[in-house]
């Protein structure tokens, strides 16, 4: 019975892992098609490509900046989900759904009145030509159109997440990612003797690729989960805008909110402090990250399993079930560590020349290619994590661990920076990113037994 059991979870978390891991192979085609894409253009001018990537850099930094505080809907929505769950009450999911997209609503209105002064404030950080600076608000004023598509969707798929369903939250990602690639590449270059728009159809091909998948993901609720949806009322719906219900979401998804602007001032300011490098340097460090994140969106689909399980098994109350889990989906997650460090050190440098033409940026991206075997150990366990506390709905911890991991990422970049010259800046700037995931692994698994319990 035992083995049985075992043989059993393992499968459920692969069910839950694999639909995920298939739906991120495309998130991370996406950012190279992008970077692929501008790093084939030729300005005006006849230069290199280097200038279009930054500019995708620094606008891709504005629009995350924004994208970034508001992950609590889908972090949020998923723990609380999968609680209900487990404790087998769908009217409850539901009212979770309806309270999140409500937020989305009136975030997604704040987010289009307040474009034209964030951006102001935003672009007085970045110490990028201005060139790039004209590019990246291009960019940016394209794709923020597709705002109240993008939050709302964070709300979809956490609450796939958290009804198990991880066949739906692949399918919208799957749709979303596969629009973005070809409809970016046809509006950019053209087809069938149409040119195409040129740096402007990189945006915009995003703003398509959004609302496709907002309509998918509308289409399953409403052919999957009618019955769930048709539980609520319209005095739920009343009830949802009153105080006692809005503050117990809003509080924790206020600590889920300082986790996000800690993780938001992380990448951003990796980007503002590699805008300072120089053009080369700046689409250096851009390809460096797509690089570093290839190795999370596999690992992330067994996060959003241990999301989907933490939760579910603590609405059930079932304390051995959850512990084993826990295990198990590490054991997992290991796995595609060990694995991860054998393609980066086959494949490194054939993986540059996939994004970019300019010799010069494949040049210096040969320098920082070494970082990329620290990667898959020091990431696997924080990433891991996040999706165990998630499900746990353990907001404080999460807070508490990415403050720190800001805290330490400053920390090396301001200590060594400075003295830093060359390629030595990347190098500190690298360090400085793997010492913020090195805190977030040791917050959090000092804070497992204390933290994650029924």
């Amino acid at each position: 019975m035992y083995k049985k059991g075992i043989k059993s979870l393992n499968r459920r978390i692969l069910e839950l892992a694999l639909p995920s891991i298939l739906a991120n192979l495309t998130v991370p085609l996406v950012g190279m098609v992008d970077t692929a894409l501008a790093g084939h253009l030729i300005d005006d001018a006849g230069g290199g490509s280097a200038v279009f990537i930054g500019g995708i850099s620094v606008g891709a930094m504005l629009l995350n900046l924004l994208y970034w505080n508001f992950f609590f809907l889908r972090t949020g929505t998923g723990g609380l989900t999968a609680q209900a769950f487990g404790r087998g009450d769908p009217h409850e999911c539901a009212r979770i759904f309806v309270r999140g997209l409500g937020l989305a609503a009136v975030l997604s209105l704040l987010i289009l009145v307040l474009q034209r002064p964030f951006t102001r404030l935003g672009m007085l950080v970045v110490n990028a030509t201005p060139q790039v600076c004209e590019l990246a608000l291009r960019y940016f004023f394209i794709r923020i159109w597709a705002v109240p598509a993008t939050v709302g969707l964070m709300v979809f798929r956490g609450w796939f997440v958290g009804m198990q369903d991880s066949i739906s939250s692949m399918w919208t990602d799957l749709i979303v990612n596969s629009v973005n690639i070809a409809a970016s590449v046809i509006l950019t270059f053209g087809i069938a003797g149409w040119g195409g728009i040129g740096f402007d159809g990189i945006a915009a091909g995003t703003l398509v690729a959004q609302y496709s998948g907002l309509l998918y993901a509308v289409l399953v609720c409403v052919s999957k989960y009618g019955r769930v949806f048709g539980t609520v009322k319209g005095s739920d719906i009343a009830d949802l805008a009153r105080p006692a219900e809005m503050l117990p979401f809003l509080k924790m998804n206020g600590d889920l909110m300082g986790r996000s602007l800690c993780f938001t001032a992380i990448y951003m300011g990796y980007t503002i402090i590699a805008a300072s490098f120089g053009d080369v340097l700046l689409a250096c460090s851009s390809i460096m990250m797509q690089l570093l994140m290839i190795f999370s969106y596999f690992t992330d689909g067994f996060a959003y399993a241990g999301e989907a399980l933490t939760g579910r098994f603590i609405g059930a109350r079932d304390e051995l079930m959850l512990r084993r889990s826990v295990k198990y989906i590490f054991f997992w997650s290991m796995g595609i560590a060990v694995l991860f460090v054998g393609v980066y050190a086959l494949i490194g440098g054939p993986l540059v020349r996939l994004f970019t033409s300019d010799a010069s940026v494949v040049e210096a991206c040969g320098h920082f290619l070494p970082w990329l075997f620290i990667m898959p150990p020091l990431g696997c366990a924080a990433f891991t994590w996040d999706g165990v506390y998630l499900g746990a709905t353990a907001s404080k911890s999460l807070f508490i661990s990415m403050g720190l991991a800001m805290l330490g990422f400053f920390g090396v970049w301001f200590v060594f920076g400075p003295q830093a010259q060359g390629d030595g800046q990347l190098h500190v700037l690298l360090a400085a990113y793997f010492m913020h995931l090195a805190a977030r692994t040791v917050c959090l698994s000092v804070a497992y037994r204390k933290e994650i319990h029924i």
